[in-house]
Order: structure tokens, then C-alpha cells, then sequence
């Protein structure tokens, strides 16, 4: 009697291991950049003028480096909106919102990032997260379509077309701040976040982690805070 042939099984297997590492990659890819290397711990401290969702004081912190063209950015956004709902009504979690924008992908990243940064100036905050989730919605967005968007997040287009035209001061002054920080701190892509907790290490969100990953490494970190 001839023995089994293992031809079969180990195809099988191998298939399997392929669709699981796909199906990591997929979740977990980010999009390259020309910098590497750096230091996490080198992160600038959150301060009142981030893009801050959430309660400010809250014990965890995401400390999120994106761009407004980056589909993976855009998974990531739904993601944080998901987290948002279920930790930050309750203050345990805040999410910070800096620009890295990569012009070498996406020409247009760098002027999404000033028509949000404006928004922000001329009318806010709530209007800036409503105006960066219309971006993400409907990436790639054409920049003529910047001002409408912000008409409808609930900015004076003729306000934030203003700043656009003068931009070059602090609004772009403080992009360029957060790409520097970005690359001092090791990303490599973007979605990059940091996630910060009172005394404990810091934990590398390197790409478009899915909600049951970043929800369980939250539960970690406010179980380490609390001591149990």
C-alpha cells in the first residue's frame, strides 16, 4: 500500500501561512518614506496647540503622525473614531493629530495639511476633526474642493482661504515642526502613532493597526495604570 503523499497537506499549509501573513501585512503596511531610524522617547511633549480629540488631560494618549492622502490613514481614522466612541467619552483616551504629510506620494498631502491646520485657526477645533474626516472620506481630494469642505465642517471659507494665501508663516511652521518630529522619532510611513500612559513604556503604533489590536493594547495600559 503506497503511503499518503504529503505533496497535498503541505500545500495546504503553505497557502494558509501565506493568506495569514497577507491578511497581516494588509492591517499592518504603512507607506514608505525617505527617513529612517530615530528615537521614540524623542516625541515632543503634547501642548495646546495639537489637534487633540478627546479630553486633554485623559491618561492615555494616541500621539498620531498621518497624511490626509494615505489610504491607510484613512483605515487608521475609522479606527481611532471607533476608539474615540468607546474610550474617550469616558476621558481615558485622547488622540493627537499631527501632519506628515509625504509630498514624494501624494503632491497634494502638504496643501490638505494647511487647509486643515487653517480651518483650525480661523474656526477651531470640532471644525478642524470635522474637516479632517471629509478628507479622509473622500481621498484623494481635489485642493479646489478644500474650501467648500471647510464651509461645510462650519469655517468662513474666505477665512481659511486667507490663511492658505499666507500659510507660509506658523501654519506651515508648525507642519514642518511635526514632519521633523515624525522623522526624529523612527517613522518610516505613515499611519505612525505613539501611544503614551503615566509610567509606562512607550508603545509604536507603525501602521494601520485594526480595532480589536489597538482596543487590546489600550485595556493593557489602562490595567497597568490602575494597578490590577
Amino acid at each position: 500500500m503506497n503511503k499518503p503523499s504529503l505533496v497535498i497537506p503541505s500545500a495546504i499549509l503553505l497557502g494558509g501561512a501565506i493568506v495569514a501573513l497577507a491578511i497581516y501585512f494588509s492591517e499592518h503596511r504603512s507607506e514608505p518614506s525617505t527617513r529612517g531610524g530615530g528615537d521614540p522617547a524623542l516625541i515632543a511633549p503634547v501642548a495646546s496647540g495639537d489637534h487633540i480629540y478627546g479630553n486633554p488631560a485623559a491618561p492615555i494618549k494616541i500621539i498620531e503622525y498621518a497624511d490626509f492622502d494615505c489610504e491607510f490613514c484613512a483605515q487608521f481614522d475609522d479606527t481611532m473614531r471607533q476608539v474615540m466612541s468607546q474610550y474617550g467619552a469616558g476621558g481615558e483616551v485622547a488622540w493627537v493629530f499631527r501632519d506628515f504629510p509625504i509630498a514624494q506620494l501624494h503632491p497634494d498631502a502638504y496643501r490638505a495639511a494647511e487647509a486643515a491646520d487653517c480651518v483650525a485657526a480661523t474656526a477651531g477645533n470640532d471644525a478642524y476633526w470635522r474637516f479632517a474626516s471629509a478628507l479622509f472620506a473622500g481621498q484623494p481630494v481635489d485642493p479646489k474642493r478644500y474650501l467648500a469642505l471647510a464651509q461645510a465642517a462650519g469655517a468662513d471659507p474666505s477665512a481659511v482661504g486667507a490663511c492658505e494665501q499666507s500659510a507660509s508663516s506658523s501654519v506651515d511652521a508648525q507642519i514642518d515642526a511635526d514632519i521633523a518630529n515624525a522623522q526624529a522619532i523612527g517613522a518610516l510611513g505613515t499611519p505612525y502613532a505613539i501611544l503614551e500612559a503615566p509610567s509606562q513604556p512607550l508603545v509604536v503604533i507603525d501602521g494601520a493597526w485594526p480595532y480589536a489590536a489597538l482596543a487590546a493594547q489600550i485595556d493593557q495600559e489602562l490595567t497597568a495604570i490602575k494597578g490590577e
